[in-house]
């Protein structure tokens, strides 16, 4: 792919610099490859054919979940009026299994007069949405796309290779089931403890490892052949607030906003990212008004495209979440977004509504249609480059070809292992896996319920080496757990092991802290002698509330792959390297962390 920098660069110039190095075999709009001329072709003579109300619906994405519909089912007729009837633009799809997403999508492509941009949250890979699940009662794993870890474990190993190839699988498996927009990389600068729904999502909270880092993975994703979005302009790191449930604030200088949080996007718009992502937040130094940066014209235009140079689409948070509802309402917001200059208007609970309220703000003057041809223009050329309309469905006998081979697998656990940190043994207790086999071994997993894979690859690793592992679970949302018992349990134990599975949830998240009664029994554990080895499987904060454990590990997530890696790493089968990419006051700095070597006396 030329190393042409997409601010430089004109619309369609800029797309056509991300999808030159479309994946081998992929159809383009003139059935060779790359001719702008014809490129430019389908889009003026398709721009053509659109009405007004066409227009505005491009610009508009609902939510598809990827489940399996059948075609008389309600449901299924809910979502292709969205397509055939309302003509939206494209959909962001969650949630399915890999054949089903593919198959929904190629339904749904077929439905459409337009060819759609589909997109999905796709932040530690395509198995961020398209896994099949786990089949109740027996938990059993019903498989997926290839699972890495979260980015803020990219961010541990500083490894940019990691990086690109975390976002290489991301595209291979992605455009293999039909997804051409991947909602990653986060390159929000996670320098807020107290952030409730970016931690582990990002890279960190060093500016320039997040720029490193998250260019390489764009390169990664649009190398070959996808769009990947820098999220969330122009920076949510720096926030104690949740933008779904509420409008958050980042009470932040311009100059520190300059030297922090710009650094990412700067990189990102250099690197040629394809598309950026808005943030459902205030930052007073860059708007005074009090409107969220999604609603802002002066942060998504004349700061984004006029002063940073960004020339791709600008894509809106989902326009469901309170941080941008709660302003103005879901009418107003939806004109004031046009006006700030945003292309997609992703996930509004009332897609047709929302169509005739983008049509309202042209008849009312409040913006011209010229401005909703500037953003489908954008969006029509990166159908035309991504090659689809000549080819808009996938083959469904090569998703399991393309999703989880033996390379991108392998990727996955080498990232997942090089990314475990031991921010502190005081003790001198790891490896575990110099205690003999017959050790008594209590681990006890702190996870929701609905997490059905929460600490059992960890549990089958350690039971490889301990026999007589005993397992407990605590769930996370009962109000009382007999904690007595558990620490009656630890006093008989000669190690105790204790999962935090506290995952980020967006959705849900309204404090980055654990439960204070669990901090306590951590605490109980430590003061009572049981030297408890705590591994976070989520927020890395967790260690400011139980300062004195004696072990502290991160394993960053809470997918079978970090849960393996941490275990062998906790037993000496793997070398322990991972360095903090962030702080945790006051206990541990930015990049502290004690290596371990692999221990002989591991085997087993």
């Amino acid at each position: 792919m030329p190393r042409r920098l997409l601010h430089t660069l004109p619309a369609a110039g800029a797309l056509a610099a991300l999808t030159a190095c479309a994946p081998r075999g992929a159809a383009t709009a003139e059935g060779t490859r790359h001719s702008p001329l014809a490129t430019r072709h389908w889009v003026d003579s398709t721009l053509r054919t659109l009405s007004l109300r066409d227009k505005a619906a491009q610009m508009v994405w609902p939510w598809v979940l990827g489940d399996f519909t059948p075609a008389q089912s309600p449901p299924w007729r809910q979502i292709e009026e969205l397509v055939a009837g309302q003509r939206v633009g494209g959909v962001i799809v969650s949630l399915g299994s890999p054949t089903e997403i593919a198959a929904k999508l190629n339904a749904l492509q077929r439905a459409a007069r337009v060819p759609l941009l589909v997109s999905a949250d796709l932040e530690t890979g395509a198995a961020y949405r398209a896994r099949g699940g786990y089949a109740t009662p027996n938990a059993i794993d019903l498989g997926g796309a290839t699972m890495f870890p979260p980015q803020m474990a990219i961010g541990a190993t500083g490894d940019t290779a990691l990086a690109y190839s975390m976002g290489r699988a991301t595209a291979v498996e992605g455009r293999a089931m039909g997804i051409h927009v991947a909602f990653a990389p986060v390159l929000d600068v996670n320098n807020n403890p107290d952030n409730p729904v970016i931690n582990v999502r990002s890279f960190g909270e060093d500016p320039r490892a997040v720029a490193r880092l998250g260019a390489a993975f764009i390169r990664g994703v649009q190398e070959h052949g996808m769009i990947a979005t820098a999220k969330h302009f122009p920076g949510h790191g720096d926030t104690r607030s949740n933008s779904h449930l509420e409008l958050a604030r980042v009470d932040a200088s311009r100059s520190r906003i300059d030297s922090v949080e710009f650094v990412p996007f700067r990189a990102a718009i250099a690197a040629g990212v394809g598309a950026v992502m808005s943030f459902h937040g205030n930052v007073p130094a860059l708007d005074g008004t009090g409107l969220p940066a999604t609603l802002s014209r002066r942060v998504m235009t004349d700061l984004l495209r006029d002063s940073l140079g960004f020339g791709g689409l600008a894509i809106s948070d989902a326009l469901d979440m309170r941080g941008v509802l709660a302003q103005v309402g879901p009418v107003e917001s939806t004109k004031r977004v046009v006006e700030a200059g945003v292309d997609v208007l992703l996930m509004p609970a009332d897609v047709p509504g929302t169509i005739d309220a983008i049509v309202a703000g042209v008849r009312e003057g409040r913006y011209t249609e010229a401005r909703l041809d500037r953003s489908v223009r954008r969006l029509l050329e990166a159908k035309a480059r991504l090659g689809l309309p000549v080819r808009r469905t996938v083959d469904l006998d090569s998703v399991r070809v393309a999703l989880g081979d033996s390379a991108t697998v392998a990727a996955a656990r080498d990232a997942a292992a090089r990314s475990i940190t031991l921010v502190k043994d005081s003790l001198g207790l790891l490896p575990l896996g110099r205690l003999n086999a017959g050790a008594r071994v209590l681990s006890v997993t702190y996870a929701r319920r609905p997490d059905l894979s929460a600490g059992v690859a960890f549990n089958a690793e350690l039971r490889g080496k301990f026999t007589a592992l005993r397992a407990e679970w605590v769930d996370a949302e009962q109000e009382r757990v007999d904690y007595g018992r558990l620490l009656q349990a630890a006093d008989s134990a000669d190690v105790v092991i204790v999962g935090y599975y506290d995952s980020v949830s967006p959705s849900l998240a309204t404090t980055a802290n654990a439960p204070g009664a669990f901090a306590d029994f951590v605490r109980l554990l430590t003061e009572r002698g049981a030297r408890p080895v705590v591994v976070s499987f989520g927020t890395p904060y967790f260690l400011r509330q139980i300062p004195t454990t004696p072990a502290y590990v991160l394993a960053w997530g809470t997918w079978p792959v970090s849960q393996t890696a941490a275990a062998r790493a906790l037993l000496g089968l793997a070398p322990i390297t991972g360095r903090l990419p962030i702080t945790i006051p006051p206990v541990a700095a930015l990049g502290a962390g004690e290596r371990r070597p692999v221990s002989t006396a591991a085997r087993y």
